[in-house]
């Protein structure tokens, strides 16, 4: 991690919300939300929400390094159909040695549709990879 990794980091990410994005298509093999309606899916605003705070941190990490989501609580308050554009804004509220901890909000340019804090942990890809591999090595001799 460089530096100028500190809190007061801000970015806006925004995204046109298509089809896919949709509860119906969050776990196409469930059926309870094949047959729900076609607006954002909690799952994927999250994902939007995670988005944006690796763009907001990526020019503070050093080679090699990523971070991974740890914590997520927010809420979904509003409901975006396709087609409407979100713009999520995140901000860095606190770097704690590795964990970094966001205020994260979403606006579809009508409502605001969520807000709420998440954390995530600067890594760096090599050890994690290692360590996934032999979790992987673990299972299939289990």
């Amino acid at each position: 991690m460089k530096a100028s990794l500190k809190p007061g980091i801000e970015y806006v990410h925004a995204f046109t919300i298509p089809e896919n994005k949709t509860v119906p298509h969050l776990y196409p093999e469930a059926e309870q939300f094949r047959s729900m309606p076609q607006v954002l899916a909690t799952g994927f605003m999250v994902g939007l929400m995670e988005w944006a705070c690796i763009e907001a941190i990526a020019p503070h990490l050093d080679e090699g390094e990523g971070s991974l989501g740890i914590h997520i609580d927010v809420s979904h308050v509003s409901a975006t159909p396709p087609g409407l554009t979100v713009c999520v804004s995140v901000q860095c509220i606190e770097v704690e040695g590795r964990r970094l901890t966001f205020k994260v909000s979403a606006h579809d340019g009508l409502d605001l549709i969520g807000e709420g804090r998440h954390q995530r942990m600067v890594v760096n890809w090599e050890r994690f990879n290692d360590k996934v591999a032999e979790k992987a090595r673990r299972a299939k001799n289990d």
